[in-house]
This record gives C-alpha cells, sequence and structure tokens, in this order.
C-alpha cells in the first residue's frame, strides 16, 4: 500500500483550450484567434479589455478547487505558457490544490530551482509538486539549447534532485559532480525547515525505474504502458533502495452520463479531427458512462496499486465541474477502509 491516499488530479492546458477536437484549433486562452466564434454582448463596453490569457487558466484552476481536485499538474510545454509562471499563480488563486509543475532538469541550476519552489512553498502552505520531464523529444531539447542525450539525462537528473535535496536540508552543502558543483551551499533562517516538493517522475527504462528508486515520491505512467512488467520492475527498483514509491496513470477521460452518450461525443469529436472512428484512431483515454469510469479506475488501483490520477479533458473549465460533480464522488466512494484512513 502507497503511504500517499487516493488522488484525483486536472491537468491545466498551456497552449490554448476549448471544445474544438483538434488542438490545433482551441482558441481560449489567447491561441489560435482565427478558430474563435464570435461573440456579440447584449450591452457595450467602452473600456479597454483587461481580461488575458491567464484569466482562462485561473478559471481552471478555481473550477478544479470547487469541484474537489486535490490538484492540478501544469505541464511542460516548449511551445506554450511557461508551467513556473502559471503553476506559481494557481498556487496564489486556489485555497486547497497540490499544483505540480513540470519542467526539465536543463530548466536551471538546482539550486536555484529549490530557491524558487522554497519560497512558493512558505508562501502556498507547501502545495508545490514537482514533475520532472526528463525524457523530451530530442529535436525539441536541442531547440531549447540542451544537449545532453541518452542515459545521461537520467544522469543528470539524479545529480539535479540530489542537489536540491542537498542545499534544502542541509546547511553548508558541498558537491562535486559531473553536471553540477555546489560549495557551501543551502537555506538558512526561515528558508530552511520547509517541505521539499513532491517528486514525479516518468519513463519505462531501466535508467528511469533506477532514478525513480532514488528519487521519487510518485512514478507516473500513461495508459499505453505495460504496466504489468513495468509496475512489477519499479516495485522490485524500489525494494532493492528501500524507498515506498507511490504509482501514478495519466488518463484523458470522456464522461457522460451514459456509455451511448460517451459513444456519441466520441464519434463527432473524431468527425471533426477528421479521423474515421475505430482502429487506427487517435487514443482517446477511457470513454464511457461516469460509472464505467469509476469502475476502470478502481481496476488500475486494485490491479497495480496506482493511487494517483492525472486526469485530463477538454474544454478544461467545463469538464472538471462535470467529473468534479460526477465522477469524482464514485470515485471516492469506491476508495479501500484502508485509504479512506490515510
Amino acid at each position: 500500500m502507497s503511504r500517499l491516499p487516493a488522488a484525483f488530479h486536472w491537468t491545466v492546458p498551456v497552449r490554448g483550450d476549448g471544445r474544438e477536437a483538434d488542438p490545433g484549433r482551441r482558441p481560449r486562452g489567447g491561441w489560435n484567434p482565427g478558430a474563435r466564434r464570435e461573440f456579440r454582448p447584449v450591452f457595450t463596453d467602452p473600456r479597454p479589455g483587461n481580461v488575458g490569457p491567464f484569466d482562462h487558466l485561473s478559471a481552471i484552476g478555481r473550477a478544479a478547487d470547487v469541484a474537489g481536485f486535490d490538484g492540478v499538474t501544469v505541464p511542460f510545454d516548449p511551445d506554450g505558457e511557461d508551467s513556473w509562471i502559471t503553476a506559481g499563480t494557481l498556487l496564489r488563486e486556489t485555497l486547497w490544490l497540490r499544483v505540480g509543475v513540470e519542467f526539465p532538469p536543463a530548466f536551471a541550476t538546482p539550486v536555484y530551482a529549490a530557491k524558487l519552489s522554497v519560497s512558493l512553498q512558505r508562501f502556498t502552505g507547501a502545495r508545490l509538486d514537482w514533475h520532472l520531464a526528463v525524457d523530451i523529444d530530442p529535436a525539441r531539447r536541442r531547440a531549447l539549447g540542451d544537449h545532453v542525450d541518452g542515459d545521461d539525462r537520467y544522469a543528470r537528473a539524479d545529480e539535479f534532485l540530489t542537489v536540491a535535496r542537498g542545499v534544502w536540508h542541509e546547511k553548508e552543502f558541498t558537491y562535486e559532480g559531473r553536471f553540477h558543483h555546489v560549495l557551501e551551499g543551502g537555506f538558512f533562517g526561515p528558508l530552511s525547515g520547509v517541505p521539499f516538493p513532491r517528486v514525479h517522475l516518468t519513463g519505462t527504462g531501466d535508467a528511469a525505474l533506477a532514478l525513480s528508486a532514488r528519487h521519487a515520491d510518485v512514478h507516473v505512467f500513461g495508459l499505453d504502458d505495460d504496466l504489468a512488467e513495468h509496475t512489477d520492475r519499479l516495485r522490485q527498483a524500489g525494494r532493492e533502495r528501500g524507498t515506498d514509491i507511490a504509482l501514478g496513470l495519466r488518463v484523458p477521460v470522456l464522461a457522460r452520463a451514459d456509455a451511448a452518450e460517451a459513444a456519441d461525443d466520441l464519434a463527432r469529436h473524431q468527425a471533426e479531427a477528421g479521423r474515421a472512428a475505430g482502429p487506427g484512431a487517435e487514443p482517446t483515454g477511457l470513454v464511457g458512462s461516469y460509472d464505467d469510469i469509476a469502475a476502470r479506475l478502481a481496476e488500475y488501483r486494485d490491479a497495480y496499486g496506482i493511487t494517483q490520477f492525472f486526469l485530463a479533458a477538454h474544454p478544461a473549465v467545463e469538464e472538471a465541474y462535470r467529473i468534479g460533480e460526477h465522477l469524482l464522488p464514485r470515485l471516492h466512494a469506491a476508495r479501500t477502509p484502508a485509504e479512506a484512513s490515510l
């Protein structure tokens, strides 16, 4: 049993949002203005517009907070809004949510990332999580000025997390590595003694699982991963190091009142995106009634011990309320007695 109770997190889109099936045509947040539907108000307002791109992201965070999610995740997208700025503001905008910021190890030095995080933890009641994006597409990584390849990516991530924890928990921390060097670093005064962010890692290769065994609080898999094999390998790596790693699952969902309505919406989305329904269609995640999807997620919990679920759907505001009203109560009702006591 994971030391973390079952939790459900919502995904914040950082490159446009909306009802459109094609991600390239989602206009909300100031993206893809050519796809925006014309809006004719019944009154006129001569003042200049003060509603900016963040207001939509803020609405998603507030919706997830009100709907009863345990947290939100802000993905790293080189072509989208910055995940750190978005996550920091969502922490300020919400009251209860844990906010996970996804970022690559090349984002900054581990000391600077730790310094940013210790202030965010102090300001927001220690609600910040880290999602370290180690395995980024090589072309995108080089476009960002990062030329570390192969298993060196995981060696650097290992050093990054070692140094970040070191300066966080120790005074006069010194480290000499291949990628990072620190001489007598560390935080003092009110910046010390703050909880370190929960670390989320991904991947199914040997280097990725070994990194999680050393550093992860949560290892997040995808629906397409061979969960039986990979969760067993991760648990074995954790046992060898004496670590207890919670398991997470990233799950796109299309949940409706009944399976027929969900199937109709799926067919409409696929038709809008120019894709044929059936074999060969783009992976959609879990599609079905609220009861169907609650049962499927319970199966992942029971079969693989997964307790952290990272759900996603578009449009993010409306779907957050829908999932919060209809799916989350079923998921909480399905918690085991052991989970409910955590």
